[in-house]
């Protein structure tokens, strides 16, 4: 009997394979067929259609970016470079109570729906309409979608500055059952916004009772994240004991100069919640943060840049204060007068970035903005900065800590079922990168730039990226939440 050598699409060969569990990386060779991985070993008597000599550089399972406002973005530009080009093979989108389904506008995009596109980008009124959407589109990415409560308040109120009446929350409730009923991953909410700061608790607490049964999880950008961040996160904490789900505070942050070194009070009152019921957060590796232009901010403590103004895109780039003194008027009529606008904040102390990003129960998302003309570098550098600038040339973090952070946490906490490590049968979503060249190339002045040191990236075994190129293969598609094995849920809090 002749042994005959087992087949595969692709063979890896030679790599440090670091498995998205926090192990530390051991020398393996990785064989894809069909989409997924079907042997991971000394697969020396393997024969493969392509064979990618990997000489010892890191693979890792592909990046999950658990924080984007890529919604319009996946089908307008489904190829996607700003993620597929860090090794980002799946994004989560929906962030802050913003989502692209279901919606329904009455006019122009309230504020800040309009992160998304002009009016012509929301086209989805129904969650599984947005799903046949984005598989249509065959984005270079998978795309997994939470429902957006601002979304959902603009699609069954007349007004967004006052709470819900029990009607509206019934109206809203069944539109977020069809979603879940679809794959949606859970809720989120923007609470610090003013097209949600108006909701009660109650309101909130009510809307999530559904996402149990559906076994989804409740996100939040937190009514603040200035000074009183603590009562925000207890409100967070509060509405996921109600309904009895997992709660994942967004882009957990200390901001505001009078805020600066709290982190350590936060990260002890996120520590004592999850003794208590499953809590978790995303952050993003950098000290400003960047949104639409807010009135509340412009209070002359921190440096604002102007990403975009729609009455004056000239000022895109310069600094309110900058802009103000040019126009002779005080920052609050200088910032009302560029409005709508986008901006970034110098609103975050390293340290607090930090201690944050460190922490166990830290998640990587982006929260880049796709539609800003001059965007944050998030965008394009936020998970090659983890392993480069913090994990590398900081060691904050071990090389594999800063994989799990972007791997088999993110797909537990979130319930993407058979991605986040490399194993087995799981999904061949897969990155080989060069840890001594990793780096975020993206400044503030430069956002637009790829990465270094991300070599090659596979999406549902499909060579995508490969040397600073896209491949022209496109093979993300929608992601439903799925079953996730018993206890790694609970286990990933």
């Amino acid at each position: 009997m002749h042994s005959h050598p087992e087949a595969a699409d692709t063979l890896i060969v030679g790599a440090q394979l670091y498995d998205g569990t926090g192990a530390p990386p051991v020398e393996r060779d990785v064989a894809i067929r069909n989409g997924r991985v079907v042997a991971i070993g000394n697969l020396s008597n393997w024969l493969a259609e392509e064979v990618v000599e990997a000489n010892g550089r890191a693979l890792a399972p592909g990046f999950i970016d658990v924080h984007t406002h890529d919604d319009t973005h996946v089908i307008r530009s489904p190829q996607m470079l700003p993620k597929l080009s860090q090794g980002v093979t799946t994004v989560i989108v929906g962030n802050c109570g913003i989502s692209a389904s279901p919606m329904a506008l009455k006019g122009e995009p309230p504020d800040p729906m309009n992160l998304l596109g002009e009016r012509d980008a929301f086209q989805y009124p129904t969650f599984a309409a947005y799903v046949d959407a984005v598989n249509a589109a065959r984005p270079a990415v998978n795309v997994a979608a939470l429902v957006g409560h601002t979304a959902l308040r603009n699609n069954h109120m007349d007004r967004l500055d006052r709470t819900a009446t029990a009607a509206e929350i019934d109206g809203m409730r069944a539109q977020l059952e069809e979603a879940l009923a679809h794959g949606a991953l859970g809720l989120s909410t923007g609470l610090a916004y003013g097209s949600a700061f108006a909701a009660s608790t109650e309101e909130v607490m009510a809307l999530a009772e559904p996402l149990a049964a559906a076994g989804a999880v409740y996100t939040t950008h937190m009514r603040t994240e200035f000074d009183g961040i603590l009562d925000a996160m207890d409100e967070a904490f509060r509405v996921g004991r109600h309904a009895q789900v997992p709660v994942v505070i967004s882009h957990l942050k200390c901001a505001g100069p009078s805020n600066w070194g709290r982190s350590t009070e936060v990260l002890e009152r996120l520590e004592r919640a999850r003794r208590l019921q499953p809590v978790g957060c995303d952050c993003y590796p950098y000290n400003r943060s960047s949104s639409t232009l807010d009135l509340k901010q412009v209070t002359g403590d921190i440096d604002i840049t102007v990403t975009w103004s729609e009455p004056h895109p000239e000022m895109a780039g310069k600094r309110i204060k900058e802009i103000a003194a040019e126009w002779g008027v005080s920052q609050q009529d200088a910032a009302k007068r560029l409005q709508p606008a986008g901006a970034v904040y110098h609103n975050m102390s390293e340290d607090d970035v930090r201690r944050i990003l460190a922490h166990p129960a830290s998640m990587v998302g982006s929260d880049g903005l796709p539609n800003d003309p001059l965007p944050h570098p998030r965008l394009w550098g936020a998970f090659p900065r983890v392993l480069g600038h913090y994990a590398r040339d900081m060691a904050l973090m071990p090389l594999e800590e800063a994989v799990r952070k972007m791997t088999s946490l993110s797909a537990r906490r979130f319930g993407l079922a058979q991605r986040g490590e490399v194993h087995v049968g799981y999904h061949a979503d897969l990155v080989l990168f060069d840890p001594a060249r990793v780096r975020d190339a993206a400044t503030f002045e430069r956002p637009q730039q790829p990465a270094d040191g991300i070599d090659a990236v596979w999406v549902n075994g499909v060579l995508s990226y490969r040397e600073g190129q896209p491949s022209g293969e496109r093979a993300g598609h929608f992601v439903a939440r799925g079953a996730v094995p018993a206890g790694a849920a609970q286990r990933a809090f």
